[in-house]
């Protein structure tokens, strides 16, 4: 009997210990602070994600065959750049495009120009 006692009152004192720890944890606030950095008062603006850039084909006007397209990794890097646009014509045109023309169809602003050629040209524009 005497040791139902000492198992009654293990369990008490289990519990009772538990029940101490979680109400001096209850009290306690723990602060995570960012290493370096001091954030301005205020709520947070989330950084938008930016919208990858597509390939971008061309209009050609008065087409027979022919294919205009800028690739996303040429939008991205905005360089200069020489398109040969022959595709499934029987001949080519060259259309060249500065780096500001490249960044003005990247951004999704029209840009028309004219193809070269020897017996004609065509319109090409971009969107």
């Amino acid at each position: 009997m005497n040791e139902t006692k000492d198992l009654e009152l293990r369990a008490d004192r289990r519990q009772f210990t538990l029940a101490a720890m979680l109400a001096m944890l209850g009290g306690v606030s723990i602060t995570i602070s960012a290493c370096g950095k001091s954030s301005p008062a205020g709520p947070s603006t989330p950084t938008p994600t930016p919208t990858p850039v597509a390939d971008n084909d061309g209009v050609i006007a008065n087409n027979h065959g022919h294919v205009a397209m800028i690739t996303s990794a040429q939008l991205t890097a905005a360089n200069s750049l020489l398109l040969n646009l022959q595709g499934a014509a029987t001949h080519n045109h060259t259309l060249e495009l500065s780096a500001t023309e490249v960044m003005q169809v990247r951004d999704r602003r029209t840009l028309a120009k004219e193809c070269s050629g020897t017996s004609h040209t065509h319109m090409v524009t971009f969107n």
